[in-house]
């Protein structure tokens, strides 16, 4: 049996954009995440170790969250890669990373990418 682990609205301070200014004084991200994986053992043996921890996610997502990109979809993408090299029992990813408030010169809340794999 399949389940999802969803984490919503983690919020970061990041320097991914593609004008200069962004890179140097950040703005606020959130993700959006949503993964499928086998149930197993997990509920039948209440086994925390064969879970897909979601504190590691979180973790997991932080760390890449440090690494500045120009692009929203290069941070997706390597966001499902770091959770498919850590967690090789996850069967898919749903992820939106936002940008809030980006500085197109008008009023906007955000401006988003979702990638599946």
């Amino acid at each position: 049996m399949e389940y999802k682990i969803e984490l919503d609205r983690m919020e970061f301070r990041a320097y991914h954009g593609c004008y200069d200014l962004e890179r140097q004084v950040g703005n606020r991200f959130t993700v959006d995440l949503e993964l499928t994986t086998e149930l197993g053992v997990v509920a039948e043996e209440d086994c925390v170790e064969k879970a897909v921890n979601y504190l590691t996610v979180y973790e997991s997502v932080r760390e890449v969250m440090k690494i500045k990109q120009r692009t929203i979809e290069r941070v997706a993408m390597n966001i499902i890669e770091a959770l498919y090299a850590r967690f090789p029992q996850i069967n898919h990813i749903r992820i939106r990373v936002s940008k809030l408030a980006p500085p197109l010169g008008g009023k906007l809340e955000r401006v988003s990418v979702v990638l599946e794999r």
